[in-house]
């Protein structure tokens, strides 16, 4: 499975970005899928999961309230709505696929990963 992640980029403090990311095949729609990001300097940290049929998702408490995952199965796709950006909250963002239906908030608990979209918040 590859994935596809796209729509990063430069956004002042406050705005809003919606990340994509598409599977190339439709096995995805059977497992969870997870954000995650890191930051120059730190280590990949989880963002956001949802389960396999979008009933069940999970947040990093830095971005509860402010961020929103959702999917879409007939199109193998799985968005990241940003909204109220902060500075912090600039790095590179990973989309991923689970090994389970059930969100997980680790990074061993995902088998395939994407190269990754840079999202920058200036202050």
């Amino acid at each position: 499975v590859q994935l596809q992640a796209s729509g990063g980029g430069l956004v002042q403090a406050g705005g809003s970005l919606r990340l994509s990311c598409a599977a190339s095949k439709r096995t995805s729609s059977n497992y969870a899928m997870g954000w995650f990001r890191q930051a120059p300097g730190k280590e990949r940290e989880f963002v956001a999961a949802i389960g396999w049929n979008g009933g069940n998702t999970i947040y990093a408490d830095s971005v509860k309230g402010r961020f929103t995952i959702s999917r879409d199965n007939a199109k193998n796709t799985v968005y990241l709505q940003m909204n109220s950006l902060k500075f912090e909250d600039t790095a590179v963002y990973y989309c991923a696929v689970g090994l389970r239906s059930v969100p997980s908030m680790k990074p061993d608990g995902y088998r395939y990963w994407g190269q990754g979209t840079q999202v920058t918040v200036s202050s």
